[in-house]
């Protein structure tokens, strides 16, 4: 069996972590920085952080077909190190509107480092172990989503938000130290003469599979954002921060054996369960509302339980997505694969920002915007049941 875990791997995994680990810091404290600087309401919070995303949206195609072009590692740097000086900026908008315009910054830098990296481990990774290292890859994510809010939330109540601005442009620096290390073999680039057209920014076979994982990231988009206002709405005596800590291990926890199932041929079955967890867990994080007065403390209870539900439906459902759209595309179309994966996720969470913002201004409130998101994985589950993973088991080209 071809080794996994060489000295290049665990660099780009511990620049993953880092790279991550910057970006989760701030992501619960961002709605409350947005309340207590400029008195920003959850419609306007949802409108103001999903411009991250659609400008991470926005950039990807294009860092798509620029990577399948050049050698990817030099573009990868550069974009990372863009990324990190980013949140410089924070503490300098005076306005709301200055602050979104360094959100949009961001998501572009964001949006081209995390296609540039998502590809770059896919050069490095063995072919017969590719669905278990990216899902290894991944749990670099999931590391960051355990320490990374717990200690942005920590940091915010105790030293306020500056100091939090500071650790992420620390951690970030070193991230890119270790990025500076992978050492990649130079990719033969194949420069076709043939005219511009969609397949070349979008991997046109993963447009169902997109369309399902953007339904799949609406809900996530949504509770990752307003879980700490929900928990706060709902009187929750828990540390905030524990939610994330066991959301992340569901994630590991499921991603250990995910990527085996994918590389068992699994890879339709592992999405499928995933998706039926995780509407399990978003209706039961719809229901706390409801049981708040008479069952307070099930309601304590529940929001300990629910973060493993969904994290272990998430983590059955990124690496098995991730290596569906990989296994669409030629080899010299990976950048454009990672690119399309991404995207669809994005365009998820973007709407699940400001859907969730919109819904939870309305009377329905945050419930009501978390029962949407487990109608939504629902949708998702029922087309790629019946169209989405059919279409892939026709057209995958390995």
């Amino acid at each position: 069996m071809e080794r996994l875990w060489t000295f290049n791997f665990i660099r780009a995994c511990l620049a993953n972590f880092l790279l991550f680990f910057a970006f989760y810091l701030l992501i619960p404290v961002f709605p409350l920085y947005l309340i207590d600087t400029f008195g920003a309401t959850k419609s306007t919070i949802g409108i103001v952080l999903s411009s991250y995303t659609v400008a991470a949206l926005l950039i990807r195609p294009v860092s798509g077909f620029i990577l399948d072009m050049l050698q990817r590692k030099p573009l990868y740097l550069v974009a990372f190190f863009i990324f990190v000086v980013t949140f410089v900026s924070y503490p300098l908008a005076l306005t709301i509107g200055m602050f979104m315009v360094f959100r949009i910054l961001h998501g572009f830098a964001f949006g081209f480092v995390t296609t540039a990296g998502n590809s770059l481990i896919v050069d490095i990774l063995p072919a017969s172990r590719r669905g278990e290292g990216l899902g290894f890859f991944g749990i670099a994510n999931n590391l960051a989503m355990v320490v990374g809010p717990m200690t942005g939330l920590m940091l915010q109540s105790r030293y306020g938000y500056l100091i939090i601005f500071y650790l992420a442009i620390t951690t970030g620096l070193i991230g890119f130290v270790f990025a500076t290390l992978i050492k990649v073999e130079k990719v033969s680039i194949v420069r076709e003469k043939a005219p511009l057209a969609l397949d070349r920014f979008f991997l046109v076979k993963g447009t169902q599979a997109g369309f399902t994982l953007m339904l799949t990231g609406i809900p996530y988009g949504m509770f990752i954002t307003y879980l700490a206002v929900y928990g706060l709405e709902l009187g929750i005596r828990s540390d905030l921060g524990l939610f994330f800590t066991l959301l992340a291990v569901g994630l590991i926890g499921s991603r250990l054996f995910s990527g085996k199932m994918v590389d068992k041929g699994q890879l339709n079955k592992a999405i499928e369960y995933g998706l039926l967890i995780s509407v399990a867990g978003m209706l039961m994080l719809a229901s706390l509302q409801r049981f708040y007065v008479s069952h307070p403390d099930l309601v304590e209870l529940l929001f300990l339980l629910i973060p493993i539900i969904l994290g272990t439906g998430y983590g059955l459902i990124f690496p098995a997505y991730n290596t569906l759209f990989m296994n669409l595309a030629p080899n010299n179309r990976r950048a454009t694969a990672s690119s399309t994966f991404m995207t669809s996720w994005d365009i998820g969470i973007g709407a699940g920002l400001i859907l969730g913002g919109s819904l939870g201004d309305s009377e329905g409130g945050l419930a009501l915007a978390f029962g949407v998101g487990g109608l939504l994985i629902l949708l998702s589950y029922v087309v790629f049941k019946v169209m989405a993973g059919p279409h892939f088991i026709r057209h995958k080209l390995r």
